[in-house]
Formats: structure tokens, C-alpha cells, sequence
């Protein structure tokens, strides 16, 4: 029997409350700060590509590649944000933003299809993350703020969603039982 402890859900977890986080921003409430970048390189980025090669050492295919991307993801995004700041590349204009979020958007939908297979939990999770990169991409392309307020708005609930899968995972391990129910 393998005894190796299930990474999910820390990588859940760096996914889910770094997501929380940065559509806390996106939802207007709160600029881009040190704490959201921080949490995006060590929590978001760093923790879940952990997560992703842990999971290839248990031959998880679906797990290794949303993992490490999504890890890969946040790493890109904080490089996105601070690369001009240091004056290593200039910004990138907002509807070309929107391209790189529509990318994401279509990994996401893509990998979507790998959790019909899963809980209905996982399902929320990359359904919902669908959604939240297309409508980002669309208030990129278009400057809407309410739009960026949506996502946001969105962006915490899926970020929630994550957070409950993980924290569901755990729970059910530790008490041997369903106590959070996932689908």
C-alpha cells in the first residue's frame, strides 16, 4: 500500500487563498501590494510546482500538469507585474494582457474535461477558473471596470472553491469519513 501523503490539497490550498487574494485586488477593494506578490512567487507559484512534481512521483498525470502550470502561472504573473518596475522589460499593454489571460482561459477549459472524471468539487474548481481568466481577458481587451469587478468577484469564489476542496480532502483523510462533502 503507498504510503506517500496526497499533495492536492496543499497545492489546492497555494491555489486557492493566492487566488483569494489577488481577486480581492480585482474585485477593487484593495491595490497590488507586496503580500499578493509575495503569496504569488511562494504560495501560488512555488508551493504548487511542488505540489505538481510530488504528484508525478504518485503518476499523476491531470495533477502534475495543472499543478506545475498553474505554480508556472502565478511566476509568470508576478514577473509580469515587477519585470517593468525593475526596468527589465516594458509593460505589457493591457489587450495584450488580455491574450495571456485567454491562453490560461483556454488551458483551463482544456483541463476542464480531465475532471469529468473527478468529484463535482474539482469540476467547480476548473469550471469556475474557465470563467475567471475569459472574463479578465475581456476586461483586458475591453477596460471595463465592472468587468473587472465580476471577475474579481468570481475570482473569490473560485478561490473558495479551492480552498474548500483541500480543506475537504484533509478532513475526509484525517476522520476516514466524508465531513466535507466533495461530489
Amino acid at each position: 500500500m503507498d504510503k506517500t501523503a496526497n499533495p492536492a490539497p496543499l497545492g489546492l490550498m497555494g491555489f486557492g487563498m493566492t487566488t483569494v487574494l489577488l481577486n480581492i485586488h480585482n474585485a477593487g477593494f484593495f491595490p497590488i501590494n507586496s503580500m499578493i506578490l509575495a503569496m504569488g512567487v511562494f504560495y501560488g507559484g512555488l508551493i504548487q510546482i511542488l505540489a505538481g512534481l510530488l504528484e508525478y512521483k504518485r503518476g499523476n498525470t491531470f495533477a502534475t500538469t495543472a499543478f506545475t502550470s498553474y505554480g508556472a502561472f502565478w511566476l509568470t504573473l508576478v514577473g509580469l507585474i515587477l519585470a517593468p518596475k525593475f526596468g527589465w522589460a516594458e509593460a505589457t499593454p493591457a489587450a495584450f494582457m488580455g491574450w495571456y489571460l485567454f491562453l490560461w482561459g483556454l488551458f483551463t477549459f482544456c483541463m476542464f474535461f480531465g475532471t469529468l472524471r473527478g468529484s463535482r468539487g474539482l469540476q467547480v474548481v476548473f469550471l469556475s477558473l474557465t470563467v475567471l481568466f475569459i472574463l479578465l481577458a475581456l476586461r483586458d481587451w475591453t477596460g471595463s471596470a465592472v468587468i473587472g469587478q465580476i471577475a474579481g468577484l468570481e475570482g473569490i469564489a473560485c478561490g473558495l472553491s479551492a480552498i474548500y476542496l483541500a480543506m475537504a480532502e484533509v478532513l475526509n483523510e484525517k476522520f476516514e469519513r466524508t465531513v466535507l462533502p466533495v461530489g
